[in-house]
């Protein structure tokens, strides 16, 4: 069930298809966002999630389907929705060789703004960015945040209705990335309706009031990041071995438990599993363990985490917290 913000949805996908040559890159995928909500799609390296912002952006065109954004049709107003919407890419579109607040200057006269709305919006987007020290600096010298930050700030300089972001903290260190999201909660407070696509699952259960989860071209799944983590089961189980080289067979062992026994994952030298949470389980499992000559190191029950969804939705979790 999506989380409503209004009854006006400001982007409508309707079983959107894009193959090239065959490889079918996106099958049959079908959305709506309201406005004022960050909307995320999520899901591993060649899921399909850029192909679906290209063709929302009018970048590509659908084999077949209808998506309309803010009203418009992706296919047969393209020229009127670009003036729109606002685009942040996997990487950030800065031209080293000007400062910051030329390159907001040029993005205006792309758009074809009026240079005092131009320079007026600059100076705006550049204080709520923290960029004013750094406007007149060349942006060659910026770090990788301050590039994102003035990407971002491009996007946002001609008051899109719809801001799309394609992977926007991509490469980005753990404050760099902090502070963009900040950023982006502060935008969502105002009103903005952001569709974003990301790998990273900390950063779609901290943004997005609702997920569609895209694996192979395919929505798996959609809803809210706590509806997700609910398919998993009340509760992940986490056990160690003092022998961490016996844990293939304790896996085995604590199937008999698990909510689902083909689902008993090894990650990071720990046993993971869902479970039904129930007075005594941790004292059952000890046991358990303990019968097969198993002993255990550390054992702790907590709640499902949108790695533990994945591993669920497409059978492998990820890696630092994100997939390859």
């Amino acid at each position: 069930m999506l989380v409503e913000y209004s009854s006006e949805l400001l982007i409508e996908v309707d079983c959107v298809s894009k193959s090239f040559g065959s490889y079918l890159a996106v099958d049959s995928v079908s959305f709506s966002v309201p406005r004022g909500q960050i909307f995320g799609l999520l899901g591993p390296n060649g899921a399909g999630k850029t192909t679906i912002v290209k063709i929302l952006t009018t970048l590509l065109s659908p084999d077949s389907g209808r998506a309309t954004v803010a009203g418009l049709d992706v296919v047969k107003e393209p020229r009127r929705l670009r003036s729109r919407i606002g685009l942040a890419g996997q990487y950030a579109a800065v031209d080293e060789n000007l400062t910051g607040r030329e390159n907001l200057d040029l993005v205006g006269r792309l758009y074809h703004l009026p240079k005092k709305l131009v320079r007026s919006r600059s100076a705006e987007l550049l204080n709520d960015f923290d960029l004013t020290g750094a406007a007149d600096r060349v942006a060659k010298g910026y770090s990788g945040g301050m590039r994102r930050r003035l990407d971002l700030a491009a996007a946002l300089i001609a008051e899109p209705v719809v801001l799309f972001l394609d992977e926007p903290t991509t490469g980005l260190d753990p404050r760099s990335r902090n502070d963009l999201w900040e950023v982006l909660e502060r935008l969502a407070a105002m009103g903005s309706t952001i569709l974003l696509t990301t790998q990273y699952l900390e950063e779609a259960d901290r943004l997005a009031q609702n997920l569609a989860v895209i694996d192979s071209g395919k929505v798996i799944a959609m809803g809210t990041p706590s509806e997700l983590k609910s398919l998993v089961g009340s509760s992940v189980l986490e056990v160690a071995l003092e022998d961490a080289s016996r844990h293939d067979e304790a896996a085995i062992v604590l199937s008999a438990i698990a909510l689902d026994p083909n689902k008993v994952e090894i990650v990071a030298g720990r046993i993971r599993m869902a479970i039904r949470e129930r007075s005594g389980i941790v004292a059952d499992v000890v046991r358990l363990l303990d019968q097969s000559g198993l002993p255990v190191a550390e054992v702790a029950v907590m709640k499902p985490t949108l790695d533990d969804a994945f591993l669920s939705l497409v059978g492998h979790g990820t890696k630092g917290g994100s997939y390859d």
